[in-house]
C-alpha cells in the first residue's frame, strides 16, 4: 500500500495550486450555463441531454453523453452552487484515486520493487494530465479512468480465480458495471473491454498470434473462450444501446473544430489522420508546449508526400510495429523480472518467481499465473504470484495506449478536435508503463553499475521534470486570461478571440478591441469573432462599423441569430423601421438545426421576435405586436428571462383596453422576477387606472426602492402624484426625475409638464429649455 499512498500523495499535492482556479474555457457551457445543473429542472434530464444539456437526438448535439459526469457537476452545484473550489476539489481527489490504482495494477505487472513507484509517480506528474484535472470539465477523463481501472482490475481478479473459485463470475459481473459506468463517464470508457481481452489473451495465457486461431480451433481453454466472447457481447450490447440512445446519428462539427475531416483531398485527409497520433505521442514524451485548443491551423494539414513531418510519421509506425513485434514473438528461455535475470522460474531477489514459458507440444499453453487451473492440470502446491515477462508486459502497455485512443483517430467517425489532451489522461497509462518497463529491461541488460544507476536516475529525473511542469502548467489555468495567452503562440486564432471576451468583460475596450483583430488577422471568416467586434463597437455607439462587421459575421455564418438581432436593434434606434422589420422576421425564421449551442439560438430568435413586437408597438399596430409576443412565448428556452416579454405582453393588452389580460402578464412579469421594475411601473399605472389607488402608490414606491437612482421611477410616481392633484409632491418627483436622467428627453419633458401643472413656472421654463437643447427638431 505505500506505493498507492505516495502516487497518490504525489497527484494530490501537485494539483493543490488548481483549488484556488476560476471557471475556464468549457466550464462556463458545461457549468455555469448548463440548465441540467439547476435545481428546478428535473434530474432525469441529465439522462435525455448531452454533456452541454442540448438533447441528445437533436440535430446540433455533440452526442457526447456522459450523464454520470453531468450528475456529479449537478450534485456539486447543490451543495456548493457556482464556487469553483469544490468543483477542483473534487477533480483533485479523483486525480488522487486513479493515481493509487494505477500503482495498484503497476504493482500486480511490475513487482513489488522501486519500478511500481516510478509507474505510480510518473502518472501522477504527467503534465499532460493538467486539462483533465485543472480543467473542470476534465472531470469526464478523470472519472472514466477511475472506473476504467476498476473494471481492468475485476477482470484481472476473474482471470486469477477462473476455474479455482466460485467467486470468479462476481469479478466478472463487476467488470461489465464498472465497463459500463466508465463509458456514461465518457465514451472512451468502453474500451477497458478491448484491453481486458488483451490482458486475458497475451498476458495471462501468454498466448501468441499464431497460437489464437488453433487454441478456438481446438476448444482448448474453453473458460478463455468464454470470458472473451462474454466481453465481446457485452461491449457489443453497450455501443449499440449508445447508437440507440443518441439517435442512430453521428454528431456533426464545424470544419474549424477539425480541418482535415473537412479537407476535399483525400491525400491531405490521409496524411493528416496519420500524423496525428505521432503529434499526440509527442506530447507524451515530451509535454514542453501545451494549449487549452488545438483546432483550427494549431496542426497544419500534412498535404504532400514531400512534408517533413511525414518522416515523424514513418518513425512512429515504425517504432510500433517493432514493439509490438518484440512483444508478441517467440519467448525466449532467459526472461528478466524485476530487474532480475532468471531462468526456468528460478526465484528473484523480491520474492517473486518469475515463470519461463515453453512450448508444451502443440497440446498444452500455460498460464502466467501458477496457481491456475487450466486444461485439466491442477498444482496444489502453494506458489507465490508470478510476474509477468517484459514481452507482456509490452503488449498491455500497447493496448494501453491505442485502444483506448482509437475513439479519437477519426477511424470510425469523425471528431470535433485536432488534438485534446485530457483525451490522452487514460492512453497515458499505457505510455507510463512502457516507460518504465523499458527502463527497467535496459537497467537489466546494462552490466555496469554507473550505468544502472544512470538509467534508474534519469527516470526519476524525468518524473521530477514531470512534476515540475505540471506545477508550472496549473498557474495558466488560474483564470481565462493566462490560459488564453499561453495558448497564443498554439492556436492564435482562437486564443487572441477568447481573450478579447475576457478583456472586455474587464472593461480593457480598447485591449478587447486589438485582441478581436488579432485574431480576425490569422483567420479572418470566423463569425464569433466578427460578431464579438461588432458588439463591442456596437456597445461603444460606433455604430456603422458595428453593423460591418455583423454583415461580415453573417456572411459567414447565415444561421448566426444574434448578429441579424443586434443589426436589427441598430436600425430600430437609427429609425430604418422597414429594415429593421425585414431583419427580425429573418432572424425568426431561422431553424435550430445542426447548431452547435441551439439553446443560445432560441435565446436570439426569441429576442429578435420581443424587438419586432415592440417594434409594432411603437407604431400603434398592437394586435401585431401580440401575435409576435405569443410567438416569442412558444419559441422561448427555458433559460430565457421572460420578465420583459411578459411585461410587453400587458401592455400591448393595456393599449386595446383589455385590463383583465393585461393584468394577467403584469402578474407573470413579477413571478418571473420578483424585482423587475419596468412591471411595478406598468402594473401600478393599471391598478391607478382601474381605482386601485393605495395598491398603485405602493408599486411606484416600491420601484424607487429597488432603483433610487433611476429617474423614470420618479417620474412614473410623480404622473401619478399629479393626477391625485398632489401638485407639492408630483413637483418634487419631477425635479428628481430630471436631475437624475438629464439626458433623457421624455423624462426632461414631462418633468417640465408637471412643473408647469403644478404653476412652477420658472422651473417648467428651465426643463423645457434643457428638453428643446435635446432635440432641437
Amino acid at each position: 500500500m505505500i506505493a498507492e499512498l505516495v502516487s497518490s500523495a504525489l497527484g494530490l499535492a501537485l494539483y493543490l495550486n488548481t483549488l484556488s482556479a476560476d471557471f475556464c474555457y468549457d466550464d462556463s457551457r458545461a457549468i455555469k450555463t448548463n440548465q441540467d445543473l439547476l435545481p428546478e429542472t428535473p434530474w432525469t434530464h441529465i439522462f435525455y441531454n448531452d454533456f452541454w444539456g442540448t438533447l441528445l437526438t437533436h440535430s446540433g448535439s455533440h452526442k457526447s453523453y456522459r450523464p454520470l459526469c453531468t450528475l456529479s457537476f449537478r450534485l456539486n452545484h447543490a451543495i456548493g452552487g457556482l464556487n469553483p473550489w469544490s468543483y477542483h476539489l473534487v477533480n483533485v481527489l479523483l486525480h488522487a484515486a486513479v493515481t493509487g490504482l494505477f500503482t495498484n495494477f503497476s504493482k500486480i505487472l511490475l513487482g513489488d520493487g522501486y519500478w511500481t513507484f516510478m509507474a505510480g509517480l510518473m502518472f501522477a506528474s504527467h503534465p499532460i494530465h493538467t486539462e483533465a484535472v485543472a480543467g473542470i470539465v476534465g472531470r469526464a477523463d478523470v472519472g472514466a479512468s477511475f472506473f476504467f481501472l476498476l473494471s481492468l482490475l475485476c477482470y484481472m481478479k476473474h482471470c486469477s480465480t477462473r476455474g479455482s473459485s466460485a467467486r470468479t463470475w462476481g469479478w466478472f459481473l463487476g467488470t461489465g458495471m464498472c465497463a459500463g459506468c466508465s463509458m456514461l463517464w465518457k465514451e472512451q470508457g468502453v474500451t477497458v473491454l478491448a484491453v481486458s481481452a488483451v490482458y486475458d489473451v497475451f498476458v495471462f495465457h501468454r498466448l501468441k498470434m499464431k497460437q489464437i486461431l488453433p487454441t478456438i480451433y481446438k476448444r482448448k481453454n474453453l473458460s478463455l473462450f468464454l470470458s472473451i466472447s462474454l466481453l465481446t457481447f457485452w461491449g457489443t450490447s453497450l455501443l449499440g444501446a449508445r447508437l440507440y440512445w443518441m439517435g442512430n446519428k453521428p454528431p456533426s462539427f464545424s470544419n474549424s473544430d477539425n480541418p482535415a475531416a473537412d479537407s476535399d483531398s483525400l491525400l491531405a485527409r490521409t496524411l493528416t489522420f496519420f500524423y496525428l497520433p505521432t503529434k499526440n505521442l509527442w506530447l507524451l514524451l515530451c509535454p514542453d508546449t501545451l494549449s487549452f485548443d488545438w483546432s483550427m491551423d494549431a496542426v497544419p494539414l500534412l498535404k504532400t508526400i514531400s512534408d517533413w513531418r511525414n518522416l515523424h510519421t514513418v518513425a512512429f509506425y515504425t517504432g510500433l510495429l517493432l514493439l509490438a513485434y518484440f512483444g508478441l514473438k517467440s519467448p525466449s528461455i532467459e526472461r528478466e523480472c524485476n530487474g532480475k535475470f532468471v531462468t526456468n522460474g528460478k526465484q528473484n531477489a523480491n520474492g517473486h518467481s518469475c515463470h519461463s514459458e515453453v512450448e508444451y507440444g502443440n497440446s498444452e499453453i500455460k498460464p502466467s499465473f501458477a496457481s491456475k487451473v487450466e486444461n485439466g492440470i491442477r498444482n496444489n502446491a502453494s506458489q507465490r504470484t508470478q510476474l509477468p515477462s517484459t514481452e507482456n508486459i509490452v503488449v498491455l502497455s500497447l493496448s494501453l495506449l491505442i485502444i483506448p485512443f482509437v475513439p479519437a483517430t477519426n477511424l470510425f467517425f469523425y471528431v470535433g478536435f485536432v488534438i485534446a489532451e485530457r483525451v490522452l489522461y487514460i492512453p497515458s497509462m499505457g505510455f507510463c508503463l512502457l516507460i518504465t518497463v523499458g527502463a527497467r529491461a535496459l537497467y537489466v541488460k546494462v552490466q555496469k553499475r554507473f550505468l544502472k544507476s544512470l538509467i534508474f536516475y534519469a527516470t526519476a529525473a524525468l518524473i521530477v521534470f514531470y512534476g515540475l511542469k505540471t506545477a508550472i502548467r496549473n498557474g495558466d489555468w488560474q483564470n481565462e486570461e493566462m490560459l488564453y495567452r499561453s495558448g497564443i503562440k498554439v492556436n492564435p486564432a482562437k486564443a487572441w478571440g477568447n481573450l478579447g471576451n475576457v478583456l472586455k468583460s474587464q472593461s480593457k475596450i480598447s485591449e478587447a478591441e486589438s485582441a478581436y483583430r488579432n485574431a480576425l488577422y490569422y483567420r479572418s471568416n470566423m463569425a464569433d469573432m466578427l460578431y464579438n467586434l461588432g458588439l463591442l463597437l456596437q456597445e461603444n455607439s460606433r455604430f456603422a462599423e458595428a453593423l460591418h462587421y455583423y454583415k461580415l459575421a453573417i456572411g459567414s455564418r447565415p444561421t448566426l441569430a444574434s448578429a441579424y438581432l443586434n443589426t436589427g436593434i441598430i436600425l430600430m434606434n437609427q429609425g430604418k423601421s422597414e429594415e429593421a422589420r425585414r431583419t427580425f422576421l429573418k432572424c425568426s425564421e431561422i431553424p435550430d438545426e445542426n447548431l452547435k449551442d441551439p439553446h443560445a439560438h432560441k435565446s436570439s430568435v426569441t429576442s429578435c421576435l420581443y424587438n419586432l413586437g415592440k417594434l409594432y408597438h411603437e407604431q400603434g399596430h398592437y394586435e401585431d405586436a401580440l401575435s409576435v409576443y405569443k410567438e416569442a412565448i412558444q419559441k422561448m428556452p427555458r433559460q430565457f428571462a421572460p420578465q420583459s416579454l411578459y411585461n410587453m405582453m400587458g401592455e400591448a393588452y393595456m393599449r386595446l383596453s383589455m385590463l383583465p389580460e393585461a393584468e394577467h402578464w403584469y402578474m407573470e412579469s413579477l413571478r418571473s422576477k420578483t424585482d423587475h421594475i419596468p412591471a411595478h411601473l406598468t402594473y401600478g399605472k393599471l391598478l391607478a387606472l382601474t381605482g386601485r389607488k393605495s395598491e398603485a402608490e405602493k408599486f411606484f414606491l416600491k420601484a424607487i426602492e429597488l432603483d433610487p437612482t433611476k429617474g423614470n421611477c420618479y417620474m412614473h410616481y410623480g404622473q401619478f402624484l399629479l393626477e391625485e392633484a398632489r401638485l407639492i409632491e408630483a413637483a418634487e418627483m419631477a425635479k428628481k426625475a430630471a436631475e437624475l436622467d438629464s439626458t433623457e428627453f421624455d423624462v426632461v419633458f414631462n418633468a417640465a409638464h408637471m412643473l408647469r401643472q403644478a404653476s412652477l413656472n420658472e422651473a417648467a421654463e428651465k426643463y423645457y429649455d434643457l428638453a428643446a437643447r435635446l432635440r432641437p427638431n
